[in-house]
């Protein structure tokens, strides 16, 4: 029978494997969006929040994406073994790997993984940080390449039609769920940064 991680051992996990203060950042926001798409479906938050904080765990120490991110954390949660479907959808969250994201839990994965480091970027350069942040300056933002570069538009397009919702939707839900982490995320903005 898979075994279940908690969320606090997931936590302990992501403090020994990442440094990077950018990094679990992003896994804790992405952690807070697939809870929120958890509440918002129904589904079982606390797999959902594990998932997300898991996701990139192995990507600081083998960012290589021939030999290393996500076949390290695949290894470790089997060796754990953690739940298949946790497995999976860390998998399937890498497109080169051939998996398709066959659950709602890895769907929802690829929805928020790219849309949640974006959200945050978009943040970080508003004076009021995530605070009264509309689906419109997100799009905004979307439509301008040198904006986070890094962020796979296609990936962000690609999410609202894996979950069978409106871009703005999940651009609203991803915005409110970061709200409500601001404190833990920084995004609170420079006005409260200067404080």
């Amino acid at each position: 029978m898979p075994t279940p991680i908690d969320r606090a051992t997931a936590w302990e996990l992501l403090t020994e494997w990442v440094q990077s203060e950018s990094l679990r950042k992003h896994c804790l926001a992405v952690e807070a969006s697939m809870r929120a798409v958890a509440r918002e479906r129904g589904e079982d938050e606390e797999l959902y929040g594990v998932t997300g904080l898991l996701h990139d765990l192995d990507y600081e120490q083998f960012p290589d994406l021939e030999t290393g991110h996500p076949r390290k954390v695949i290894a470790l949660l089997e060796e754990r073994d953690a739940d298949p479907a946790v497995i999976h959808a860390i998998t399937a969250h890498a497109p080169y790997l051939g998996v398709a994201p066959e659950t709602d839990l890895a769907r929802a994965l690829l929805a928020v993984d790219e849309l949640s480091g974006f959200v945050m970027a978009v943040a970080y350069v508003r004076p009021e940080g995530i605070h009264g942040m509309t689906p419109k300056s997100v799009k905004k933002k979307l439509k301008t390449p040198a904006f986070a570069a890094a962020v796979s538009r296609d990936d962000v397009a690609q999410g609202p039609e894996l979950l069978g919702v409106e871009l703005d939707d999940l651009i609203r839900l991803v915005i409110g769920a970061l709200e409500a982490d601001a404190d833990a995320l920084a995004l609170n903005g420079k006005a409260a940064a200067a404080e």
